[in-house]
């Protein structure tokens, strides 16, 4: 708003920002952030925090939050800024909405994941009783700034962790963007989704695959910012991986364990009928092309049994479960079997 920026600059008062970023971050590009600041003459804190899935705890909100005090931040006009994956992002968005009731807050996604997931949309959280996002909110943003320059810094493994959400969105919504990724997964994964001028053939894969999966996202996310609806295609490959993500830390990211979930449910709608062989095989194809793990020793039975259960709790009694019924096209289904999930298991387990 320039009518706000004239404001601030006719100021008296010295521009003040309180930043929270990830400590691997921080030791990659955090020079560079405090020499912005410097040069644009702003008194800012830096905290360098470690934003894991085993510290996303309130423990780590309230830390935050205790620095926030000492730096007497104005909720009006000093939002916060969290620069990290998606974890950090988590983490500031759920202090900030509990700072003085609401603070602005400023999402920079630093990884593939982020900057296609937790930089869209309004929720935060914090890990709570070794349950995933059991603790948190809808607080969105007052912006997201999205830099692919970030991801070129990040290993291989977690561009494949970035490329399971992205996937989700193809398979639920958009045909082309599956082709994307079946003929430019490799490309992808070389280059950290940089876009390279040398590869001219790739055209610019980078990034319009990540400006589709945002989009498709947002399309999804944005008139039903609060979840009043409970039927979301984007909660695909989120039925088990939440309960086998948190059983089985650290060994599975959380792209990874959501590609599981989608290995299987691929599975499942190909037992009922949804897809044809040829189409469940393009699909993991595709998966094992973006180097996406397709199973997991410890997703058993028992733990596919108890995540549909604690679906339950939480979905008004319908397990509301989307499933692929073509490539790019999906559905909603509240009646599949007991014995069709099993049978869907058996030969997931048998492949």
């Amino acid at each position: 708003d320039p009518q706000q920026i004239e404001l601030a600059m006719a100021s008296k008062r010295k521009l003040r920002r309180f930043i929270v970023i990830d400590e691997v971050v921080d030791k990659l590009y955090g020079s560079k952030v405090r020499e912005y600041f410097e040069e644009n003459n702003v008194q800012h804190k830096i905290l360098a925090l470690p934003t894991t899935e085993e510290t996303k705890s309130m423990d780590l909100v309230l830390n935050i939050l205790h620095e926030v005090q000492n730096f007497s931040l104005d909720r009006r006009t000093e939002p916060i800024i969290a620069i990290g994956g998606g974890v950090c992002l988590d983490i500031v968005g759920l202090a900030a909405s509990l700072y003085r009731r609401r603070t602005p807050y400023i999402r920079v996604p630093t990884t593939l994941l982020s900057y296609v997931d937790a930089s869209v949309g309004a929720k935060t959280g914090v890990n709570f009783l070794q349950c995933k996002n059991k603790l948190g909110g809808y607080t969105p943003p007052v912006a997201s700034f999205l830099d692919r320059s970030f991801i070129q810094s990040i290993p291989r493994r977690h561009i494949s962790n970035g490329l399971g959400e992205i996937l989700k969105m193809a398979l639920m919504k958009h045909k082309g963007l599956f082709d994307l990724l079946k003929s430019h997964g490799k490309y992808l994964l070389d280059t950290k989704f940089q876009s390279c001028d040398s590869f001219a053939h790739h055209g610019d894969a980078a990034l319009q695959t990540t400006r589709i999966a945002i989009e498709t996202m947002l399309e999804e996310l944005a008139p039903n910012l609060w979840e009043d609806d409970l039927d979301r295609l984007v909660d695909f490959g989120h039925l088990i991986s939440p309960e086998l993500e948190m059983r089985v830390l650290p060994s599975l990211m959380h792209g990874e364990a959501v590609n599981i979930d989608m290995a299987f449910m691929t599975y499942v709608a190909h037992a009922r009928g949804l897809l044809g062989a040829e189409e469940k095989e393009q699909i993991l194809q595709c998966m094992r092309g973006l180097e996406l793990p397709v199973w997991h020793s410890g997703c058993s039975w028992a733990l596919i049994q108890r995540a549909l259960r604690e679906r339950l709790k939480h979905s008004g009694g319908q397990p509301r479960m989307p499933l692929p019924t073509g490539l790019g096209v999906a559905d909603i289904f509240n009646d599949t079997s007991e014995e069709t999930l099993e049978r869907a298991y058996e030969l997931w387990v048998k492949d």
